[in-house]
């Protein structure tokens, strides 16, 4: 039997208990709980990532929803416990569920709740500051300085890539993605090719626009092209930055034989998801080609990096920050908290979940519905008119 795990209370007298896996930025989403007559109930245990037999304990023998975190292995044994405790409603504090096995959600009769439309500014930035970082050498320059060894000024000294004129390649142009592209063409003025199954004429018509603007101050205009093959993109790009999916057919989609495809002096940028980069064979490029660089945010078995990554002088390696600013990440709670309420009240499901401002308006009550319920098809759950 799993030990109890320790928890901070709020509002104890509340009608519906609902558990949070960890500590949220904020305190917006543990009001809007209580407003609703909620037992807000905290894990604060000082574990990075919770077994299932802790979260077991923490829901306990009556728990109307949990909110959780992507570290943790929600299944079959968890859904059944909250179903046991009389819950129907999960909400990962993630736009990725990939750590939740929804046909046992749906099995139990489980809401399952994430977070799109919060994140996708702070992700596409984050990638940007990877692509410059890496273009630029930042962090070995830094590493230099604080180690003592700068002497002075010299010509070949942390010598990197102007962005300005290069073409940056985007591999999955949904949100993120085309945000990203957004900020690499007009930020550095860079050409765009990108490979997405769908166009993305939105993306399309803001570069001719910025490139018309360029051409009407005397400037090169920009260029941009959608690439019949990824192929293409890992050809002509100076720069990759991958937004796809994860599933079958883009786990490894980045593997020796990709890798190899690519210009010997290209930056590759990861904020998606890790298994989509095969690590071991990123290692032996980054060993056999000194002047490629990469930037990761995730990883392959997160949060573990493949032996010899962390060595390597033209990687940069962050700890999965791509959300981490203080609006999404704050966003993220109250949008999860919310799934859950909604679940619980009997609300419908928001007719667009990437349409997230309602929800995070400080100054107006939260509409009356679950922000995004990924099974809610599959559950029956009636939709938002609103």
């Amino acid at each position: 039997m799993a030990k109890p795990v320790s928890i901070e209370v709020w509002n104890p007298n509340g009608k519906y208990r609902v558990v949070s896996t960890k500590p949220m930025p904020g305190t917006r989403w543990i009001n809007l709980l209580i407003e609703q007559d909620c037992r807000v109930e905290i894990c604060t245990q000082k574990k990075t990532i919770l077994s299932v037999e802790d979260i077991i304990a923490l829901i306990g023998d009556k728990c109307d929803g949990v909110i959780g975190q992507l570290t943790e292995d929600w299944g079959e044994a968890l859904f059944s416990a909250l179903r046991r405790a009389g819950g129907t409603a999960f909400s990962n504090m993630a736009v990725g569920y990939n750590n939740v096995d929804v046909n046992a959600a749906n099995k139990y009769g489980v809401a399952v709740g994430n977070t799109p439309g919060v994140l996708t500014e702070t992700t596409a930035e984050l990638a940007a500051s990877l692509s410059l970082a890496a273009a630029r050498r930042i962090v070995e320059a830094d590493e230099f300085m604080r180690a003592g060894l700068y002497e002075g000024w010299l010509p070949h000294l942390f010598v990197g890539n102007l962005l300005k004129g290069q073409t940056v390649g985007v591999i999955g142009a949904g949100r993120i993605g085309s945000a990203y592209a957004r900020m690499m063409v007009e930020g550095f003025k860079m050409n765009l090719i990108y490979y997405d199954l769908y166009q993305s004429t939105r993306l399309e018509k803001f570069v001719t626009a910025y490139a018309e603007f360029l051409k009407s101050t005397g400037e090169k205009p920009v260029t941009w092209k959608r690439a019949a093959s990824m192929d293409e993109v890992l050809r002509e790009a100076d720069v990759i930055s991958l937004h796809p999916v994860l599933d079958k057919t883009t786990f490894h989609l980045i593997n020796k034989e990709t890798l190899s495809r690519m210009k010997k002096e290209a930056i590759l940028v990861n904020c998606s998801r890790g298994p989509v980069i095969d690590e071991v064979a990123l290692v032996e490029h980054l060993k056999e080609n000194p002047m490629f660089r990469v930037g990761l945010d995730v990883f392959e078995d997160e949060p573990y990096m493949k032996p010899g990554l962390a060595d390597m002088k033209n990687a940069i390696v962050v700890p999965h920050i791509a959300s981490a600013s203080k609006w999404t990440r704050e966003g993220m709670a109250t949008l999860a908290a919310l799934n859950v309420l909604g679940k619980i009240k009997g609300y419908p499901i928001w007719s667009d979940p990437n349409k997230v401002e309602p929800f995070l308006n400080e100054n107006v009550r939260p509409p009356a519905a679950s922000p995004s319920i990924v099974n809610a098809k599959v559950l029956g759950l009636p939709v938002s008119k609103l």
